[in-house]
């Protein structure tokens, strides 16, 4: 006799993982952000020398990359919930790692927390992808938009944390900079708690029991998969070039900013509030940029982000050290401008690939978005210190004409 497997009802198994990835995006948010606004100058204080002063941030977009693959081919594997546990877990250890660099006075154990420390990044990339494993094309972006859009209550509470943490580390015995990395990491364990409970069934894995065809091809390897991908589909491609170069003007600045407005004698608490408003740029108003996309499509949505970018770029430029107006409209510009275009491109990328090469092409574009934004990542501090912030910022306006340029290639593809 047959049995008959039982019938899933996808709309609520949707319905269930929005729920469920709103609540751990939020929640892990903080542990990926509480560290942005201290962790160039833990840095910068550890090390010595404010050249060094973005390594830290180098390192976990490096840690970001390599996760990204690392994460997609377990999901690939055992789904969706795996990954994102894992990945949190790696997170809440490099913020250990970080805390434990600040006692010791070690760059080397700080540079490894900040790898770690990447793995959350990923994960929480791949929380955005999941949301739209089970999700109607018409309705795709507003499903990945909401996501990325939770992500506002942790990472607008995160570096305004900083004072709690800075306190809660004075009444502990360790330094200063290091208490908000002690508060990530337990907001980390949560979040893989909350999703190693909650996300069942695995939307990846309905998605594949539902598909009409196999969607396994073990072998085929990650970068072959990617590769054909980009090239049957160019505006994959296209998508994947437009989001590493938001991504890499964004971090770029950001992490140069605190440091620029602590020259000027700007106060930590100051400081933290600007990269507040930075990060509600980011993620606070991404449903509305779903709502655009699903409407009027992914690549005039896209382009418009790489506009805004440019705006942002010539504000920051023109910012003196210390407070200002411009550096506030500047890093919050810089953030709608990342919003508009992460989700219009990532949405591009859940479109148009194949169901049995989505974990690859979206690990392996991550993880090209990631190594782009190590890059500049690097190079930030040294440009800072020989040339200035506002050289920093035209820099990174070139990053920001080539998400421009990619936006108007992705419009020869006629589905998006």
């Amino acid at each position: 006799m047959t049995v008959e497997a039982p019938v899933v009802d996808i709309a609520a198994v949707q319905t269930r993982t929005i729920r469920t990835l709103v609540v751990s995006q939020a929640v892990g948010a903080v542990g990926v952000t509480i560290g942005v606004a201290t962790a160039s100058l833990l840095a910068r204080d550890i090390s010595g020398s404010e050249s060094m002063a973005g390594l830290a941030q180098t390192f976990q977009v490096l840690g970001t990359a390599a996760a990204a693959v690392l994460l997609a081919r377990l999901m690939r594997r055992r789904g969706r919930r795996i990954g994102l546990v894992t990945g949190y877990l790696l997170g809440a250890a490099g913020a250990l790692l970080a805390v434990v660099a600040g006692v010791v006075d070690s760059m080397l154990v700080l540079l490894a927390g900040a790898v770690l420390l990447g793995a959350t990044t990923a994960a929480n990339s791949g929380s955005r992808y999941a949301a739209t494993d089970l999700a109607p094309e018409q309705t795709r972006a507003r499903a990945l938009s909401v996501v990325v859009w939770a992500t506002t209550i942790g990472a607008v509470a995160g570096p305004n944390l900083t004072g709690v943490g800075a306190s809660l580390a004075r009444s502990v015995g360790i330094p200063e900079l290091t208490g908000g990395f002690a508060i990530g990491s337990v907001a980390l364990a949560a979040a893989a708690g909350w999703i190693g409970v909650r996300l069942r069934p695995d939307p990846l894995l309905v998605a594949q029991a539902a598909a009409p065809v196999a969607t396994s091809d073990t072998a085929t390897r990650s970068w072959s998969r990617f590769t054909a991908t980009v090239r049957d589909v160019p505006a994959v491609g296209a998508a994947v070039v437009a989001m590493a170069c938001a991504h890499a003007a964004m971090v770029t600045v950001m992490i140069m900013t605190p440091l620029h407005m602590e020259h000027g004698g700007a106060a930590l608490q100051i400081i933290g509030l600007v990269i507040s408003l930075h990060v509600l740029g980011m993620f606070a108003f991404s449903p509305l940029v779903g709502l655009a996309a699903d409407r009027w499509g992914r690549p005039p949505v896209l382009m418009a982000g790489g506009v805004t970018l440019l705006v942002s770029l010539a504000l920051c430029g023109s910012a003196p050290e210390g407070s200002s107006w411009q550096i506030f409209a500047g890093l919050f510009l810089l953030g709608l401008g990342w919003s508009f275009a992460t989700v219009a491109a990532s949405t591009i990328i859940a479109d148009r690939t194949p169901l049995a090469a989505r974990t690859d092409v979206q690990g392996t574009s991550d993880m090209a978005m990631s190594l782009t934004a190590a890059g500049g990542g690097a190079l930030a501090g040294v440009i800072v210190q020989v040339f200035g912030y506002p050289v920093l910022a035209a820099f990174a306006a070139v990053l920001g004409a080539g998400v421009i340029a990619a936006g108007a290639a992705t419009r020869s593809d006629r589905r998006d």
